[in-house]
């Protein structure tokens, strides 16, 4: 993957569902469709890191991508920057973000161009994606942000007067009361969409 930009989707243990569905295979209809945005993004290659997985978990998620795709396992999200190969930069994109715009994604790259890191900030103050720059600066490295690292915490860590470079925001569907978020005119999110209404 030598001098590309490379988009990891990042897949946590299932940790929640709506009320009488199973976790799993929640998080599995997210996972499909934030993957069928990133992999159908041009210039980029997508990959899949499914934190904390063990080879059943991994296997899981292989079958909702296309052929050819890597997928591994990661103890932390941001072990996934190591695992892509030499890519010139990497960006982590969270699994429940069914519905995120692909053109975000190309929105964060630019932004990353002056900056060591760049966030699609999410509503809830954690991150939809982030965006470093190969190889990674120490300050990153140390602390290993990921989806769950809030933006309050990554303006923390980084060097004095270093700028994080900013991306549109998105939303994620973290809790029930997200998916109202959803807008069931727009195209896409197939997958959360049948599993909504039962048909999954």
């Amino acid at each position: 993957m030598s001098g590309l930009r490379v988009v990891v989707l990042v897949v946590p243990r299932a940790t929640w569902a709506p009320p009488g569905r199973e976790p799993d295979e929640w998080r599995l209809a997210m996972a499909e469709d934030t993957y069928e945005v990133l992999a159908g993004l041009d210039l980029v290659e997508a990959a899949v890191a499914v934190v904390g997985g063990d080879d059943v978990a991994v296997e899981r998620v292989a079958g909702v991508t296309w052929p050819g795709t890597q997928v591994f396992a990661v103890e932390r999200a941001f072990d996934a920057v190591d695992q892509v190969g030499e890519a010139e930069s990497v960006v982590l994109v969270a699994h429940d973000a069914p519905d995120l715009p692909g053109l975000l994604i190309g929105k964060l790259f630019r932004a990353l161009g002056p900056a060591d890191a760049a966030v699609c900030p999410a509503s809830d103050g954690s991150l939809v994606a982030i965006g470093v720059k190969v190889p990674v600066a120490d300050w990153l490295r140390d602390l290993a942000p990921g989806p769950d690292t809030t933006l309050a915490e990554l303006d923390a860590a980084k060097p004095r007067r270093l700028a994080v470079g900013l991306a549109p925001g998105w939303h994620r569907l973290r809790a029930l009361a997200d998916i109202a978020r959803l807008d069931p005119g727009l195209e896409g999110w197939d997958a959360t969409r049948a599993f909504l209404s039962g048909r999954h």
